[in-house]
């Protein structure tokens, strides 16, 4: 990707040093201005914000464990009018059928041959709302689309639109009516955030932002700009990956996968699919940096995300009232970072 093929309303950066690539001091710029376009109408929930925009210029999905209620609509809807994308949603209930999300062959009349009608899959921003509520063989066919960017039907492959990211949610405190998903379809994530409650302060700020039941659509076109174009993102995914990770980092990232396996406190461990998600996130943590090189802290800041919903605690850990974030970080004191 060339330099000025990055998005034009980048405001001109003064001279750099040359030690300071200026593609990737451009991929700053821009990670700064979504965050600030974001904020004019979404307040607070920085690991939320943080969270998806590294999936999203990592090419990964994000899965968030939230109560209902936190803004999660407002957020998506919000980035995709920053980012000029499609923006759609899904809301899953126990009767929804794979059908229902991919789209499906519908008779034309006219024509008296089948014709495919796209499901709502087809966007750029999904948000796949309580993803749980719906039995497996529905939730499957949304995280097949997430490895594939595309579905089959009949023989014919339909891609979908690029860039595309899934926001999954599940809501931690309703178990009735709801399926777990299993280990090899959380694996798909990249990351699982947790949407706690927002501070006194950012409530009091919620309240004043949202309480005049003004249109929501009429608001995002007049009090956000869009910062950037679909096409300029897929450009900033190819340069996040060329981001230089040494073999010290290598090998630290990789020391963290594995000892997920032998923890005492863990009955299963990561996979290495968990290293690849580790080495895609800090590279595009390094860019939002405007750094083209990544450092130990990129890794450490990201790990409890891609790593939490890879393992699973053992029965004595769960009876003893350990928490699986908490397992992670003494597991994490206990390996050598590299110097930078």
């Amino acid at each position: 990707m060339s330099e000025s093929s990055l998005p034009p309303v980048l405001p001109t950066e003064a001279a750099s040093p040359p030690t300071v690539n200026p593609e990737f001091q451009a991929i700053g710029s821009l990670f700064e201005r979504i965050q600030a376009e974001v904020a004019k109408l979404y307040v607070g929930q920085d690991e939320l914000v943080l969270g998806t925009l590294t999936a999203l210029f990592s090419g990964g999905h994000v899965l968030i464990e939230s109560v209902p209620g936190l803004g999660k609509t407002l957020f998506v809807r919000t980035l995709g009018r920053i980012l000029g994308c499609e923006f759609g949603r899904i809301q899953f209930t126990a009767d929804l059928m794979p059908s229902d999300i991919t789209g499906a062959p519908v008779f034309d009349m006219q024509k008296s041959e089948f014709r495919f009608r796209a499901g709502p899959v087809f966007t750029q921003l999904l948000l796949a709302d309580e993803i749980n509520r719906s039995p497996a063989k529905t939730h499957a066919a949304l995280l097949e689309i997430m490895q594939e960017y595309s579905v089959t039907i009949d023989g014919t492959t339909h891609p979908v639109p690029r860039p595309f990211l899934v926001l999954a949610t599940q809501n931690p405190l309703e178990s009735e009516g709801t399926y777990n998903l299993p280990e090899a379809q959380l694996d798909r994530f990249m990351f699982k955030l947790h949407v706690d409650y927002p501070s006194a302060i950012e409530e009091t700020e919620i309240l004043k932002l949202h309480s005049q039941q003004l249109d929501f659509g009429k608001r995002l076109e007049s009090e956000i700009v869009p910062v950037t174009t679909p096409e300029v993102v897929s450009k900033v995914i190819a340069k996040c990956a060329e981001v230089r990770v040494e073999d010290s980092l290598v090998t630290y990232i990789s020391s963290l996968v594995r000892a997920t396996r032998d923890w005492p406190g863990f009955h299963i461990g990561a996979s290495p699919r968990a290293g690849i998600s580790l080495m895609q996130s800090a590279r595009t943590l390094a860019a939002f940096s405007s750094r083209d090189f990544a450092v130990p802290d990129d890794v450490i800041q990201i790990a409890l995300p891609v790593l939490r919903h890879r393992v699973s605690l053992t029965a004595e850990a769960e009876i003893e009232g350990k928490q699986v974030d908490e397992e992670l970080r003494a597991m994490m004191r206990g390996i050598e970072v590299p110097r930078s």
